[in-house]
């Protein structure tokens, strides 16, 4: 275990941050408004260096922003409501923090290239104001000054990806208590149309963006906490989408994702559910529709799931991130869309999130968590 000096560490993205081609860890810290950087050895990290952000930091993603081929990083700080940008110099190290307006209470953030000029910008779903913050990058790692525009209420997740095959990005939120997702098409030029919104099940926490009946056009998958269950919302390619058909999950949903855990190229869903302290995996058909869950149980108050191959057995594996019970859980994949018994690994207190990636570069995969109270 890692120390971050912070008792509030709720985010991780990894990349490599000074190119030496070993992953590295980004960390925000929410208590200490501060982000972390661990940096990847051959056997483990390096002592973390911090940097300020603004208040309450929620999430955190890094990108290029000035085209020089360094990563840059950019923090939401819901306290402040705003953006911390923070550029690299490809060594390890980052320019102090300039900062960006948002809305009120900013939860998540995402980048893509919105205008096509090549040049990166960000997206940020704020979840009182009730709506998203575009900020158009200039390319050389400053960026205009944000354009809201409405969505629903209390919008927490966030995807940006194309929906219309225009070859312009779109958006989708999931809004947590006007219990659906707004979806977004953008003009390429950097704006985008008045929010649709297609009804989800009760208080939607997290969205995912797929091809499940394989017609080339991309589904949405939300997890729905307070209707236990998940809605998949199926692409008619011109950015409008079917109406939700929902299946059964555990007790309160929090984070969904997907891979194809059986291997017959048919994408599947797990969802990870902290009432229930368990995952569901639903098995799909390739046509959009999917098998009733299976459940696993896992630790106490799981949050957060991420999916890879842990054995290097061409399988999908899960592992989960457990809240309460100070631990991560992974079932083992046995390739038929069935899984081992969970087996425990201790953890720090309160385990938030989790990523996954090489990061001593022996070809396999590791596991990081951010640990809330550590």
């Amino acid at each position: 275990m890692y120390s971050t000096g912070s008792y509030s560490s709720i985010s991780v993205a990894i990349g490599d941050l000074n190119k030496d081609y070993r992953l590295d860890i980004a960390i925000v810290n929410n208590d200490t408004g501060s982000i972390d950087i661990l940096f990847g050895r051959y056997e483990g990290f390096q002592n973390q260096t911090r940097y300020s952000a603004g208040s309450y930091p929620q999430s955190v993603v890094v990108g290029d922003f000035n085209n020089d081929a360094r990563l840059d990083i950019v923090v939401v700080n819901s306290g402040s409501n705003d953006v911390s940008v923070l550029l690299g110099y490809g060594n390890g190290s980052f320019e102090n923090q300039t900062r960006y307006s948002a809305g009120s209470d900013p939860q998540s953030v995402v980048v893509g290239d919105f205008n096509n000029d090549t040049r990166l910008d960000i997206v940020v779903v704020n979840y009182v104001s009730n709506d998203v913050s575009v900020l158009l990058g200039y390319g050389n790692g400053s960026f205009e000054n944000q354009t809201r525009y409405s969505a629903g209420t209390s919008p927490q997740s966030v995807v940006v990806v194309d929906f219309n095959n225009d070859t312009r990005l779109d958006i989708v939120v999931a809004n947590v208590h006007s219990n659906d997702v707004s979806v977004l098409l953008g003009n390429g030029n950097g704006s985008f149309e008045n929010q649709t919104r297609y009804s989800a099940g009760s208080w939607p926490q997290s969205v995912v963006v797929v091809d499940f009946n394989n017609d080339t056009r991309l589904d949405i998958v939300v997890a729905n906490e307070g209707s236990n269950d998940v809605s998949v919302l199926l692409g008619n390619g011109n950015g409008s989408f079917e109406n939700q058909t929902r299946y059964s999950a555990g007790s309160s949903p929090q984070c969904v994702v997907v891979g194809d855990f059986n291997n017959d190229t048919r994408l599947d869903i797990v969802v990870v559910n902290s009432g229930s302290k368990d995952v569901s995996v639903l098995l799909g058909n390739g046509n959009g529709s999917f098998e009733n869950q299976t459940r696993y149980s896992a630790g106490s108050d799981p949050q957060s799931v991420v999916v890879g191959d842990f054995n290097n057995d061409t399988r999908l594996d899960i592992v989960v991130a457990n809240y309460v019970s100070n631990d991560v859980s992974v079932l083992l994949g046995y390739g038929n869309g069935s899984f081992e018994n969970q087996t425990k690994y201790s953890v720090g207190f309160w385990p938030q999130s989790v990523v996954v990636g090489d990061f001593n570069n022996d070809t396999r995969l590791d596991i990081v968590v951010a640990n809330k109270d550590s």
